[in-house]
């Protein structure tokens, strides 16, 4: 692997700064897309539940909008295995084209779906069979996107970019989001966002293929792709036929477990935070669309920050110093951070504690991008790193659902968060202990 590491400096000498930054922007908008799709229905998940899964009970009707996401979530491995293995096989650029506009076509199909008023129990079937479908295109975005970026910084960089791609990516697609849901809630007040407001947010997917066509389009491979072709065809390195079954096979099956451990905390972190905060700040907190869509932009850009600052620390007392750091910190913050928002009816502190459990949940999975990166050799990464991703946050994100289904109602909801949030640390602060340390192990 030395070999492979001098060969990789010399292309990466070779190679003008402007492909590293292409390569830099379409790793973090190619994931910001993504996300940005997937917020629209977080955004919206309170007017979707009462017209697709209707209750009497909030709570029910919420738990049932997040169980759609976490069928999203659930197909999200299938897609890592399906465009990973064709990221490794035949390059990251062209897995992470398709993707992207699959994404966003699929997002945007939602805004003309009938609902169950007008269809009845049809309506929320055809719902979850699109979200299927989105989210094997979502996790195909994955295998492409946390890895191209990585794989194009110089190694001192390479926290940082994690965090810029998995959290600051993340913070740019809720930003986006929020600054949709704002435009569309001063078009379409009150009841006509229920009627017409929310369709138009799903409408907003195509912008997201568009963008990741232009994006795209001229984007060149990674030096680390580039160089492993070269080797296979000089027969110094040899070309891996089925990536995900090795992923799958005894050498590497025990570090897919492993990571796990990492990517479900940080995932459900990640949701359970960022991810429950527009439900939170509409039903328990009951601020206004506009401005808690104000709010949230607050938060994202809160989530930017923490995501950088934190892979940025991990560049510099490592990986697993860093997820023990968070771990800890989060399990002490998080469930004061919740109770005190559901406590307070005062917009400033409303906005404080957003911000707090924005900043919290982001920094649980900003160095695990670069962490799943160094744990796979170039020939499996894309796999590798996509399937212990979307399998950790597939799992993860079904913690949302199990919160609002075991509330008994919208009151109990900041303590099941609380209660939640704590477990899940806890799982994440277990898989630090375990894990070694991977800081400058990229093969």
């Amino acid at each position: 692997m030395a070999e492979m590491d001098v060969s990789v400096a010399k292309v990466r000498t070779s190679a003008d700064n402007r492909q590293m930054v292409n390569a830099i922007i379409a790793s973090v908008l190619g994931w910001a897309l993504d996300l940005f799709d997937l917020f629209i229905l977080l955004y919206v998940a309170p007017v979707v539940g009462a017209l697709f899964f209707p209750s009497s009970n909030t709570a029910l009707s919420l738990a049932a909008v997040y169980g759609s996401f976490a069928v999203t979530l659930l197909m999200r491995p299938l897609g890592s295995a399906v465009f990973g293995h064709y990221a490794d096989v035949h390059g990251r650029k062209r897995a992470m084209l398709v993707a992207i506009f699959g994404v966003g076509i699929s997002t945007a199909a939602f805004g003309l779906l009938p609902t169950i008023a007008q269809v009845g129990v049809i309506a929320p079937i055809i719902f979850l069979i699109l979200r299927l479908v989105q989210g094997v295109f979502v996790g195909g975005v994955v295998a492409s996107t946390h890895t191209i970026g990585t794989e194009s910084v110089p190694a001192n960089w390479r926290g940082a970019m994690s965090g810029l791609v998995g959290g600051g990516g993340a913070g740019i697609g809720a930003l986006l989001a929020s600054f949709v849901f704002l435009i569309t809630s001063s078009i379409f007040p009150g009841e006509a966002f229920a009627e017409w407001g929310w369709r138009v947010m799903f409408f907003s997917g195509l912008l997201s293929s568009l963008l990741g066509w232009f994006i795209f389009k001229n984007l060149e491979e990674s030096p680390y792709f580039k160089e492993l072709k070269r080797q296979q065809k000089t027969r110094k390195a040899e070309a891996s036929k089925a990536p995900v079954k090795e992923i799958f096979s005894g050498e590497y099956r025990r570090i897919l477990l492993l990571n796990i451990l990492i990517t479900f905390g940080g995932g459900a972190g990640y949701y359970l935070t960022s991810g429950y905060l527009p439900s939170f700040l509409k039903i328990i907190n009951a601020v206004p669309n506009q401005t808690s869509s104000l709010i949230l932009m607050g938060a994202s850009v809160s989530s930017f920050f923490s995501a950088v600052l934190i892979g940025s620390l991990s560049d510099k007392i490592g990986r697993k110093k860093t997820f023990l750091l968070v771990g800890a910190g989060a399990i002490l913050l998080l469930p004061l951070c919740y109770l005190g928002l559901a406590a307070t009816k005062d917009i400033t502190q409303i906005t404080l504690y957003a911000l707090a459990i924005a900043f919290i949940g982001n920094a649980g999975y900003a160095p695990v991008l670069i962490f799943l990166n160094e744990r796979f050799p170039t020939a499996v990464r894309a796999s590798g790193t996509g399937l212990s991703w979307n399998i950790g946050f597939a799992l993860g994100g079904m913690m949302p659902t199990f919160v609002s289904l075991v509330s008994a109602g919208a009151a109990q909801i900041p303590t099941s968060l609380a209660i939640f949030s704590v477990a899940v640390f806890a799982i994440y602060l277990i898989g630090a202990i375990v894990i070694p340390e991977t800081k400058g192990d990229f093969k």
